[in-house]
């Protein structure tokens, strides 16, 4: 298995469908994946990602003033980082908020009817989460990504299968959310493989670690066994390079050593945790690989600036972002 798929397998990436859209020239929504939109299918994922499947006609979308892209039938968009996004066939006319409730005797796929009633375009549009190990993948993907399923393999049986899918999701067939989420994270890994790809040569950071055949093994192997108390040594013997080598292409890469990699990375993971509250202090520190509470603590005050308990209770009073500034 390469190392995109090791990563994703971590991090439990899944996906859904949350709304059948059909709209009509002139139209123009702004919004962007609601995670309460997910709970129809699954509990809401900790990281959220929008992306939208073109099935007719075409529309213009744009995120954070970038210049507009045209998306076309056959085309699909993801939204990593799930950023506000606007589309339409106008971008320059009045903006409706993109929202969708649920009534509680609906069943199957929300549907919206939107615009001035001329050319019709239709899309299929969906969310695809993981948990908080998914963030440096999201996080170091452009904002806004298109692919043309035709060009990639097997994309006229992705795009049967996905519509097959959300035919039968809007019938109510429960089987369906299955084939559903299947699509979503082939269509997510798609259009992450092919940007990988385009990646120039001396591109460095996390993604340029990920397509790394070496690198990208010690990072799945990190992220899968956060816990472990992972040496430079171990990790160039399970990658099969010398220590040396190892050592200097991940630093080149990645910007760090490898056991600096895995300090940071367990620290930001004790972050989100200490943020979201469910478990102990000393729960959190078992969990990412610390033998006591009290070691824990002292690594999280090296490295964040203040015990675990002080940071929870900032985060949680809005207290943080204030003594960060």
């Amino acid at each position: 298995m390469d190392a995109l798929s090791d990563v994703l397998r971590v991090v439990g990436l899944t996906g859904g469908v949350f709304l059948d859209a059909r709209f009509t020239a002139p139209w123009c929504v702004l919004g962007k994946v609601d995670p309460q939109y997910c709970k129809p299918f699954m509990t809401p994922p900790e990281h959220v990602m929008c992306f939208h499947y073109v099935t007719k006609g075409e529309f213009l979308i744009a995120v954070d003033g970038a210049a507009p892209r045209t998306l076309r039938a056959g085309d699909v968009v993801l939204i990593p980082q799930n950023t506000l996004h606007k589309m339409g066939s106008r971008l320059d006319i009045e903006t409706e908020a993109f929202h969708v409730t649920v009534g509680p005797d609906e069943v199957g796929v929300p549907r919206i009817r939107h615009g001035g009633g001329g050319e019709a375009c239709e899309m299929v549009c969906g969310f695809l989460g993981g948990d908080a190990q998914i963030e440096p993948l999201i996080s170091a993907l452009p904002p806004l990504m298109t692919m043309t399923l035709a060009d990639a393999p097997g994309g006229e049986w992705i795009a049967q299968s996905f519509r097959f899918g959300a035919q039968q999701m809007a019938q109510g067939d429960a089987g369906a959310a299955t084939i559903i989420s299947k699509m979503s994270e082939l269509l997510f890994v798609e259009v992450v493989r092919r940007h990988l790809k385009s990646m120039s040569d001396g591109q460095t950071g996390f993604l340029a670690g990920l397509r790394d055949a070496a690198v990208g093994k010690a990072l799945a192997l990190m992220h899968s066994r956060v816990a472990y108390e992972w040496t430079v040594d171990e990790l160039a013997q399970a990658v099969n390079m010398s220590r040396s080598v190892f050592a200097e292409r991940f630093a080149a890469l990645i910007g760090q050593p490898p056991v600096r990699y895995l300090t940071t990375w367990r620290m930001q993971l004790a972050a989100h945790k200490l943020r979201e509250g469910r478990q102990s202090i000393p729960q959190i520190a078992f969990d990412i690989g610390y033998e006591s509470e009290a070691s824990f603590a002292r690594a999280f005050k090296r490295e964040i600036g203040m015990p675990p308990a002080t940071w929870r209770r900032r985060a949680a009073d809005g207290t943080l972002a204030a003594q960060a500034n």
